[in-house]
């Protein structure tokens, strides 16, 4: 991956990711390291012309990069270029053109957390009790300003980032997922 740790998501990006297996191959790469076309393609029952056309289009778009330490003139490895990508909705909700786009990112991103949690309940079985033990599967109503909101939403950020670190002994991958958002009707 290169320096910098997030990409910034402008309008061209939301819209070059707003594709549910774009979106599926970046979070592939990040999450288990550089792979081929023809990898991602048997991962996610695709053929592998398909994965290499959208591999090139996450290219063009900065989101991945060819692996050139790997692989050979006809095996072309890829990898993510960043760790993240920093999506602030509100920059292109007002937007007409590029509504649905931003709707179809978050409703994948979304479908993404629901496979990661279904995923981990599938394996539940074959993890220790103390890994079920330190995990979490639980919500809680809070009643909160939009202010408070956006302080507790920054806050547990922080927390992430205090945890956050290279792989260590011991270490396992930890999905993370926190969802906060007003349930009632909308107000200004």
């Amino acid at each position: 991956m290169t320096e910098d740790h997030s990409y910034e998501l402008d309008a061209a990006g939301l819209r070059a990711l707003a594709h549910p297996l774009r979106i599926r191959i970046l979070g592939e790469l990040r999450a288990e390291g550089p792979a081929t076309a023809t990898q991602l393609a048997e991962r996610f029952e695709q053929r592998s012309g398909t994965t290499s056309w959208h591999l090139r289009q996450l290219a063009e778009h900065g989101f991945v990069e060819q692996d050139t330490e790997r692989g050979n003139r006809r095996e072309r490895w890829w990898r993510a270029t960043h760790a993240e990508t920093a999506l602030h909705p509100e920059r292109f909700s007002a937007d007409a053109e590029l509504g649905p786009a931003l709707s179809a990112l978050l409703h994948e991103i979304a479908a993404n957390h629901h496979r990661e949690l279904t995923g981990f309940l599938a394996r539940l079985s074959e993890w220790s009790g103390a890994w079920i033990e330190a995990s979490e599967l639980s919500d809680w109503q809070l009643s909160l300003s939009r202010d408070e909101l956006a302080e507790f939403t920054a806050e547990a950020g922080r927390l992430v980032e205090r945890y956050r670190r290279d792989p260590a002994a011991g270490d396992e991958p930890v999905m993370v997922q926190l969802r906060a958002f007003p349930r009632g009707e909308r107000r200004e």
